[in-house]
């Protein structure tokens, strides 16, 4: 075939491909696409997934009938993923993507997570592809859900379950993630192991021990030397939190005064109003 020919084939080909593709009729999907993301702890988790309609029909025991593996949403498998390694229900789960499955029963419900991620649905499901296996509860939504649903509820500064919920019936599971360690060993290096230039620094880390109750005595050496070098107002606070919650009642009030000064200054309202209330608590 010589060039030319060949050309004008392409050239025929192609535009018959694109004049097909305009006379396409673009409907909404009877089970749109949907992903929802979640900061948990330090790991980042991402659920991509179809959301199916009720539509009059009776879903569970039904449509979704019970024992069988359902792939917990609409047409592609549903795909959970994790940035670190996590535990769910305590039990260890790797960094990485899984495929999201459930048996569901009328008193208990099998979710699974699959390795295998590039299944239609439940279509060569195959047991030993099974990261894990846990049991839980289906419990009755107060409210009717028309469209399937997953969500991240009941959220901590470890840890959030996820509940998926449709019709009337819904089950959840807990995520907990690793951040006591990593945030510990962290501070060692940035903070104890070396004399660091930032004072934000300090900051982090004694808001940290301050909140999770650790040595007070330490976190309030380290919130010193923050406001020593560039005091703010709410590094002001945090000083003064600590100062009471160590007895110091007397520097905790002089500390909050301090601070409520300087947010005054800036123009924070919050700020103000978190000192007064603190200075409040303390007379």
């Amino acid at each position: 075939m010589k060039l030319k020919e060949a050309l004008f084939l392409f050239a025929l080909i192609l535009c018959t491909s694109v004049a097909l593709k305009a006379q396409q009729i673009e409907m909404p999907q009877a089970s749109p696409a949907s992903s929802i993301s979640q900061k948990i702890g330090l790991s980042d988790v991402k659920i991509e997934y179809s959301r199916p309609s009720t539509k009059g029909r009776k879903i569970f025991g039904e449509l979704v009938p019970y024992g069988e593996v359902w792939r917990a949403g609409a047409n592609a498998a549903t795909i959970i993923s994790f940035s670190t390694a996590v535990k769910i229900e305590g039990n260890d789960v790797p960094e990485g993507s899984y495929a999201l499955y459930a048996i569901p029963n009328k008193s208990e419900w099998t979710v699974i997570l699959s390795k295998n991620t590039k299944l239609w649905g439940a279509v060569g499901y195959n047991q030993a592809d099974d990261l894990l296996r846990f049991k839980v509860k289906p419990s009755k939504t107060g409210t009717k859900y028309e469209t399937m649903e997953i969500s991240f509820i009941d959220m901590t500064d470890t840890g959030a379950s996820v509940a998926i919920k449709w019709e009337q019936v819904g089950i959840k599971f807990r995520v907990e993630t690793e951040v006591d360690g990593i945030v510990m060993d962290q501070i060692k290096r940035l903070v104890i192991d070396q004399e660091p230039t930032n004072p934000g620094l300090y900051y982090q880390a004694a808001n940290y021990y301050f909140t999770n109750k650790k040595e007070l005595p330490v976190a309030l050496e380290w919130i010193n030397k923050s406001v020593d070098s560039d005091p703010k107002y709410w590094t002001m606070h945090l000083k003064a939190k600590i100062e009471l919650a160590l007895g110091m009642k007397k520097e905790a009030v002089s500390s909050a005064t301090k601070s409520k000064e300087m947010a005054m200054e800036a123009k924070n309202p919050d700020y103000v109003g978190l000192n007064e209330r603190l200075i409040k608590s303390i007379k």
